[in-house]
């Protein structure tokens, strides 16, 4: 049998044509409107009875051309566009951008809003958790805890709306800070969900980390090496799963994340249930940080008081004619970033996801181009589903954790 890693995807569509034309195979279509894809992916599936022989992901249906349409936007006009691409990622999305845009102006970020970023980046990963619980558990037919999961979701989207007036596509995280201090009320909320979330963890744990059906799903399935991540570019929980204690936050600290205390869960049987443990415990991680920061939100601004690139504060708009015309001017000009390239990475819930900033000078972005997860990860998906069954699929795409908006852009 032909390794899909010795040849090209037109190579191997020609070799799975020619048994499927003999009769020795048969070619079925899996999506991309199938509800266990997460999405619109296509999957080109090669079967021997109901055994995988080779499983080609076809992406594209859901590409937006957003980096382009970046491209054509300032600086700060450009950063709503990032809402959208992981869409269960958006604060995580706006953080990675605003940290590129930071790196290349040199701007700083005061320490309150380090914090904030950090704490509202740990509720969005258990956000993002949740639903990959819920739909990878509805996906093998565990209906109570997708509906449990989506019961602490809205706790955390509350939160985002009390500080953003969004719940998803905040755009909250900006240049040189965020849009606004967090209220009064957010400090109570955050206590709240803390003293909630671990005893709704050990519900979800009691309900399948020793089920036997979901241990008959889950247990060797979709196995992957350690060797194999490593080789395929892989990253976050897939590749934690597998073995390999890889986590930006520890390796590349940015937003502070040096300064707290968490472990980087990972285990070693690189199947669909190590995938499964190795998210449960990141989000006990998550909890960890989110209360550490909490507990140490410094007092003092949340923005840079750069006026270069950051907009002067709202209540300054009505007794300061300097501070009215320099908020138009910024928000209609834009500011000009000196000339060079940078890259910056965070830790998404999917695993690293960088920016690549460039500029040649002017108010808006010469490029852009987003190094995503999902894309890495799913290019494994005929490695792991390789000689298992049609249904067996289904376990191994949840497990992979993807978001299409992440890799279609």
């Amino acid at each position: 049998m032909t390794d899909i890693r010795e040849v090209s995807v037109d190579e191997l569509r020609h070799l799975v044509s020619e048994r499927v034309l003999t009769g020795e195979t048969m070619l079925l279509n899996m999506g991309p409107q199938h509800p266990s894809t997460h999405g619109v992916l296509r999957l080109l599936m090669e079967l021997d009875g109901e055994i995988i022989v080779n499983c080609i992901p076809d992406i594209g249906f859901l590409h937006t051309g957003v980096e382009k349409n970046m491209e054509a936007k300032t600086y700060q006009k450009a950063e709503v566009m990032t809402d959208r691409l992981d869409y269960l990622n958006p604060i995580g999305n706006n953080l990675a951008y605003c940290l590129a845009v930071e790196k290349l102006l040199d701007l700083d970020v005061p320490p309150r809003a380090q914090t904030v970023r950090v704490l509202l980046a740990e509720l969005q990963r258990i956000s993002s958790h949740l639903i990959w619980l819920g739909t990878s558990a509805l996906d093998l037919a565990a209906m109570s805890v997708f509906l449990y999961g989506m019961r602490e979701r809205e706790v955390i989207l509350d939160i985002f709306e009390m500080c953003s007036g969004q719940r998803m596509m905040t755009t909250y995280v900006r240049p040189g800070g965020l849009w606004r201090d967090v209220p009064v009320e957010f400090e109570g909320a955050v206590r709240n969900f803390l003293a909630l979330m671990p005893r709704r963890l050990d519900e979800y744990e009691a309900l399948l980390t020793k089920n036997e059906l979901f241990l008959e799903r889950t247990q060797g399935i979709g196995v992957i090496s350690a060797q194999d991540c490593l080789r395929w570019g892989l990253t976050g929980p897939v590749l934690r799963g597998s073995g390999v204690p890889f986590d930006v936050r520890k390796a590349r600290p940015y937003s502070g994340y040096e300064q707290f205390e968490f472990d980087v869960p990972t285990q070693t049987a690189g199947d669909i249930y190590a995938r499964y443990l190795v998210r449960v415990q990141e989000m006990r991680e998550s909890l960890k940080i989110i209360e550490q920061a909490i507990n140490r939100l410094p007092y003092g601004p949340v923005r840079s008081n750069n006026r270069k690139f950051v907009p002067p504060p709202r209540s300054e708009l009505g007794v300061s004619m300097e501070a009215l015309i320099h908020h138009f001017k910024l928000w209609t000009e834009g500011f000009s970033a000196p000339k060079g390239a940078v890259y910056a990475a965070t830790e998404s819930p999917r695993g690293e996801l960088g920016v690549y900033l460039e500029s040649d000078g002017g108010p808006k972005p010469y490029r852009v181009h987003f190094n995503t997860p999902t894309f890495a990860n799913l290019q494994a998906l005929p490695l792991m589903t390789r000689g298992r069954f049609v249904a067996d699929a289904v376990g191994v795409i949840g497990s992979i954790d993807i978001v299409l908006g992440d890799a279609d852009r």
